[in-house]
C-alpha cells in the first residue's frame, strides 16, 4: 500500500516548513510585545491608555501571519474525507495489559498539558481585581465604573465553550496530536494579553485563548481513553483530571509571588513559555491510529499499536470503509479481545483486509447502541440508547461548570468583598487547594477500583453539600482565615473532582464514533453555565455574592447525584467498544 504524501516527513505534519515557520513568527511577534511592558515598569506595569509602539504593531502582524501559517502546516489535504474514514475505525487498548513506558511518558505529558490548559481560566479569576483597578471598570470593589469587568471572564469562558465544540470536530479533521499542538501555539501567542494597553484587546485575546483551552482537554482525554488499558484507564483519567487542583495551587502561588511586584499582567505572560513547552514535548504525544490509517501511514499505525499495546477493530456492521487509502485493522485474539476471535494470535494487531474478515467481534460481544450515521453532529448523542446517559452527563457538566465558572470565577473578588486583600485571598485559595489534593487521589482510586457511577454520586453529592454549608456559614467566619480555608477546601476539591469525573466518564460512556462529540459536548456544556452567570454579571453590572454562586452550583450537582443513581450506566471494567 502506498504511504500518504506526508507519512514520514516533518514529524507527521502535512507541511512542516509552514508549521515551524508559523511557530517562529508567532513567538517573535509575542516577544515584540514585551518592550512596552518593560517600559511601563516605572508606572507599576500599568499600560492603560498607552499607544502601541511600532514593535508591538509589527508583533501583532507576525502573530496573525504565524497562526495562519501554523494552520496551513497542520491542515491535511482531504480533511473532511479523512474525518469520515477515521470515524469508521475503532481503537481498543489491550484491556488486561500493564502500563508500559510509553503509557507513563504519555500520561506525564498529558498531565502537564491539562495543568497548563486549566491554568488559563483560573488565571482569569485572579486578574479580574487588577484589571478592574487599572482600567477603572465596574466591580464589587469599584461599583462606579461605566463598563463591567465581567466582560473579560465572559469572553474567556465563552471562548472555552466555543472551543469545546470546535475542537471536537477538529480532532478528526487534522488529528488529535495536531489539535493539541494548535492549542499550544494559541496559548503562547495569546499571552500578549499581558501586554495589551487597551481593555477590549484583552477581551479579544481572552476569547481566542479560551477557545484553545476549551478545546484541548476533550482531545487529551479521548487520546488517553484510546491508549490506556482498561484496568488503569478510569483512575488515571480522574487523577489527571484532578490536576485542576494542582493548577489552582500553582496559579494561586504565581499570583501571590508575581502580582505584588509585576502586577496582574505577568500572570498572562506566563502563557508564552508554557505554550512553547507543549510544542517541545510534541514528540511524546502520539497521533490516533485511526487518523494514521486514514492518511495512509500504515507503518506508523502498526508501530504505534505495538508501542501502546492497542488494537484497532472494524465496526460491527462490516469492513472498515477507508476508500482504499488504508486497510482495516482487525485485532488478533489475546488478553482483552472479544469472545469469538480466533485464539492464539496474541494481543497484537494484524493488518488484514476488512472485506475478507469483516467484524472482529463474535456473537454476543458487540458494543452497545450504534449511533445512526445519517443523523448529523451532536444530535446523535440524544438518539436511542444514548439520550439518558447524555442527559445525566449534561446535568453533572452543568453543575461542574457553575462550580468552576460561577462560584470559583468570582471567589477572589468575593473574598475581597469581605475584607481580604488580593495577596491574602491568593494564599487562602492556594492553601485550600493544597489541602484538598489527597482527596483527588482518593477520588481516582474510587473511580478506578470501586465504581465510576457511584463515584460520580459521591463527588456530586459531597460538593453540593459543602456548597450549601459555605453559603450558610461563609459570611460569619470571614474574619478567620483558618476557618475560611477549611470551608473552602471541599468546594475547591469539588471543582477538580467534578471536572475530572465529567472528562473521564464522557470519554468512556460513548462508542468510538461518538467519543469526540461526547467529550466535546460535556466540555461545552460545562462552560455554558459559566457563560450564563457572567452574562448576567455584565447585564446587571454586579457580581453575585459567594452564597448565591454556591447555591446556584449546588442545585444541578444535587440533581446529577440523584440522576446518576437511576440512569447512568457503569463503565468500570467495560471495554470502550462496549460503551
Amino acid at each position: 500500500m502506498k504511504s500518504g504524501p506526508w507519512a514520514e516527513t516533518g514529524g507527521g505534519f502535512p507541511r512542516p516548513v509552514w508549521f515551524w515557520a508559523g511557530v517562529a513568527a508567532g513567538t517573535a511577534g509575542t516577544v515584540l510585545h514585551l518592550p512596552m511592558f518593560l517600559h511601563a515598569r516605572h508606572m507599576g506595569y500599568r499600560m492603560a491608555g498607552m499607544a502601541p509602539d511600532p514593535a508591538m504593531v509589527a508583533g501583532m502582524a507576525l502573530i496573525v501571519c504565524g497562526v495562519g501559517a501554523v494552520l496551513v502546516g497542520l491542515w491535511p489535504p482531504r480533511a473532511e474525507a479523512l474525518r469520515r474514514e477515521a470515524a469508521a475505525v475503532r481503537v481498543r487498548a489491550d484491556d488486561d495489559a500493564g502500563l508500559r513506558p510509553a503509557h507513563v511518558m504519555l500520561l506525564i505529558v498529558l498531565s502537564l498539558a491539562v495543568t497548563i490548559d486549566v491554568m488559563k481560566p483560573l488565571t482569569l479569576s485572579l486578574v479580574v481585581p487588577g484589571v478592574a483597578a487599572e482600567y477603572g471598570l465596574a466591580s464589587p470593589l469599584r461599583p462606579g465604573g461605566a463598563v463591567s469587568v465581567a466582560w473579560l471572564p465572559l469572553a474567556g469562558i465563552s471562548g472555552t465553550m466555543v472551543g469545546s465544540f470546535v475542537w471536537a470536530g477538529l480532532g478528526d479533521r487534522i488529528g488529535r496530536r495536531n489539535s493539541i499542538l494548535l492549542a499550544g501555539v494559541l496559548f503562547a501567542t495569546t499571552s500578549v494579553c499581558g501586554a495589551m494597553p487597551g481593555f477590549w484587546w484583552n477581551v479579544l485575546m481572552c476569547f481566542v485563548m479560551g477557545m484553545a483551552a476549551g478545546g484541548m482537554i476533550p482531545i487529551a482525554f479521548t487520546l488517553m481513553a484510546e491508549t490506556v488499558p482498561r484496568r488503569h484507564r478510569g483512575w488515571l483519567m480522574v487523577l489527571i483530571g484532578g490536576n485542576v487542583t494542582v493548577a489552582y495551587a500553582l496559579t494561586s502561588w504565581l499570583a501571590a509571588v508575581l502580582t505584588p511586584e509585576f502586577g496582574w499582567r505577568a500572570l498572562w505572560l506566563v502563557g508564552l513559555p508554557t505554550g512553547l513547552l507543549l510544542l517541545v514535548l510534541n514528540h511524546w504525544i502520539p497521533e490516533s491510529p485511526r487518523f494514521l490509517l486514514a492518511t495512509g501511514r500504515e507503518e506508523q499505525a502498526r508501530e504505534l499499536l505495538r508501542r501502546y499495546g492497542s488494537t484497532v477493530v472494524s465496526p460491527v456492521s462490516g469492513p472498515v470503509p477507508v476508500s482504499g487509502s488504508a486497510p482495516a485493522l482487525v485485532s488478533g485474539a489475546g488478553p482483552g479481545d472479544a469472545p469469538g476471535d480466533a485464539p492464539g494470535s496474541g494481543a497484537g494487531s494484524a493488518l488484514l483486509s476488512g472485506s475478507a474478515h469483516g467484524s472482529a467481534h463474535g456473537p454476543g460481544s458487540g458494543p452497545g447502541p450504534v449511533p445512526p450515521g445519517d443523523v448529523p453532529g451532536h444530535l446523535r448523542l440524544w438518539g436511542r440508547g444514548f439520550g439518558s446517559r447524555t442527559a445525566v452527563l449534561t446535568l453533572l457538566a452543568t453543575g461542574a461548570g457553575l462550580l468552576t465558572y460561577g462560584f470559583q470565577m468570582w471567589l477572589p473578588v468575593n473574598l475581597g468583598r469581605v475584607g481580604y486583600l488580593e495577596a491574602s485571598s491568593a494564599r487562602i485559595l492556594r492553601d485550600s487547594a493544597l489541602i484538598s489534593l489527597p482527596l483527588n487521589v482518593l477520588t481516582a482510586l474510587l473511580y478506578g477500583l470501586w465504581s465510576s457511577r457511584r463515584t460520580a454520586v459521591v463527588v456530586a453529592g459531597s460538593a453540593a453539600g459543602a456548597l450549601v454549608v459555605l453559603a450558610v456559614a461563609g459570611e460569619t467566619v470571614a474574619g478567620d482565615e483558618s476557618l475560611m480555608r477549611l470551608l473552602l477546601f471541599v468546594p475547591l476539591w469539588g471543582i477538580s473532582a467534578t471536572a475530572a469525573v465529567v472528562a473521564a466518564y464522557s470519554s468512556e460512556v460513548y462508542p468510538t464514533a461518538l467519543r469526540s462529540r461526547g467529550t466535546g459536548w460535556a466540555a461545552g456544556v460545562s462552560k455554558a453555565g459559566g457563560v450564563l452567570v457572567l452574562a448576567l454579571a455584565v447585564g446587571t453590572a454586579a457580581v453575585p455574592p459567594m452564597e448565591v454562586t454556591a447555591l446556584v452550583a449546588a442545585v444541578p450537582l444535587a440533581l446529577a447525584a440523584v440522576a446518576f443513581v437511576f440512569l447512568a450506566p457503569e463503565t468500570r471494567g467495560r471495554r470502550l467498544d462496549e460503551s
